[in-house]
């Protein structure tokens, strides 16, 4: 009897360990990453009361098989289910990312201070310091930092030791300014605009130095000479180059010179008979050349503007003839760029995180790492949806993989959910209460026999 009593409080200690696997299961059910235990019994070794005995053949009797008796049950195995994915839960915020992959074997490398851990809740955010880190405990993110080229400022991701991603650092606050170094004069010259014949029609060009800095060049198209516009005859003459402050470059001194030094007097010719233009000084030229190298602490480069994809029209009375920099054909090769500032930050599906720019500008800023071991199963949970290593597991290298390495990815705007079950949570929890009930009567029907063998001694 005292046996049986044994063998059904190790069942009521085995099926409640269940059900506090199965509470915890449900109480996560809406957790990011959680991923679900199951609680496996195994039966605890038997008492032999006697051995086995084989076949006799003098007495011509057969073997006996050993007499044992059961003493319970316990719990075997806790097992994370890991290798199965949560469902997709959209967001919309760049840095909610979910692991995409056919195991869920991938993993984020965060940094709790003191070690690495590693968890596939991905909701971060970047801290005040720059760092990305996870929303729920702070942890930092590990991931690869980018280097640059010195002689051609590439930009590229350093896969080395993984570090603490500070996607928000002072270098990446800003992107290079570029100076303009061509330009183009596009658009409609009316011959009959009355601009040309009273002062002269203004052209403006807007144009950036080496450090950024926006300028405006003024530039008057007149006729050659009386009467020219007919034969499609203009000259067009540098007035001015005003700086950010609306101050003068010549009169302030910040380019030396006269005006015909920096640009030249320059004749358009356009083809009278159909407007189109023929060529700028001398025949078969296209474009002249804005003499700005060297004028002022050497901020400035010389700019190219090309003059043949404007031409002559009439446009009821209205020029729309304009100087744009860049090149006719979209071409952004020489446009120049202001000091741009940083003003958005996306993640790409291999993990690398751009940064977009007011200059229109797009930087390599850094790159999630992410981890994978040879038995993903064999991790430890920690707490705070993150997980450690152990000896079953195997070790984290230190560098991590890229996460397309595998045919995986990262997907941004998404959080991957808990993978709990509810109806098989349910139907565990159900089956889990018969037994622990089960146990117990197990226990009253064998206090109930000790009593009655203890009433017939009376």
């Amino acid at each position: 009897m005292m046996r049986s009593m044994y063998s059904a409080v190790s069942g009521l200690k085995t099926h409640q360990t269940k059900m506090d696997v199965i509470g915890n299961n449900i109480a996560n059910v809406n957790t990011v990453a959680f991923k679900s235990s199951a609680v496996t019994f195994s039966e605890i070794m038997y008492q032999t009361i006697s051995s086995a005995s084989g076949a006799n053949e003098a007495t011509g009797t057969g073997g006996i098989n050993a007499k044992q008796i059961g003493l319970g049950v316990t719990t075997g195995a806790t097992n994370v289910s890991i290798t199965s994915s949560g469902a997709a839960q959209t967001t919309g915020k760049a840095f909610d990312i979910r692991l995409t992959d056919a195991n869920s074997t991938n993993f984020f490398v965060v940094n709790n201070g003191s070690e690495n851990l590693f968890t596939r809740a991905g909701s971060f955010y970047v801290d005040g310091s720059g760092n990305l880190c996870m929303t729920s405990t702070g942890y930092t993110v590990m991931g690869w930092q980018v280097q640059t080229d010195p002689m051609t400022g590439e930009r590229t991701i350093k896969k080395d030791t993984v570090s603490a991603l500070k996607v928000m650092s002072a270098d990446n606050m800003t992107s290079a300014p570029e100076e303009t170094t061509k330009a183009y004069v596009a658009g409609i010259l009316d011959k009959n605009t009355a601009d040309l014949t009273n002062g002269g029609l203004t052209m403006t060009l807007n144009f950036t130095d080496k450090l950024g800095y926006t300028y405006t060049a003024k530039f008057n198209i007149v006729p050659t000479s009386a009467g020219s516009q007919e034969k499609g005859d203009y000259t067009v003459s540098l007035t001015d180059i005003i700086d950010q402050n609306n101050e003068s470059c010549f009169a302030n001194g910040k380019i030396t010179g006269n005006k015909t030094a920096v640009f030249a007097d320059t004749k358009l010719k356009f083809n009278p008979d159909n407007g189109t233009f023929d060529y700028v000084n001398a025949a078969g030229t296209n474009s002249v050349t804005m003499n700005l190298a060297g004028t002022w602490n050497d901020q400035f480069s010389d700019i190219t503007v090309d003059f043949s994809a404007c031409k002559m029209d009439n446009n009821n009375k209205q020029s729309t003839i304009s100087a744009k920099p860049g090149t006719s054909s979209q071409d952004t090769t020489g446009k120049g760029k202001k000091l741009g500032a940083l003003t958005g930050l996306s993640v790409d599906t291999s993990g690398k995180i751009w940064g977009t720019y007011d200059n229109g500008n797009t930087e390599l800023l850094c790159q999630i790492a992410s981890a994978q071991f040879a038995n993903a199963s064999g991790l430890e949970k920690v707490g705070e949806n993150c997980y450690t290593t152990t000896l079953n597991s195997g070790d984290f290298d230190g560098i991590g993989t890229e996460i397309t390495a595998d045919g995986s990815k990262m997907t941004s705007g998404q959080l991957e959910m808990s993978n709990v079950d509810l109806s098989t949570e349910f139907t565990d929890m159900i089956t889990t209460q018969r037994g622990f009930q089960a146990n117990s009567k197990i226990i009253t029907v064998s206090d109930e026999i000790l009593s009655d063998l203890i009433n017939m001694k009376r």
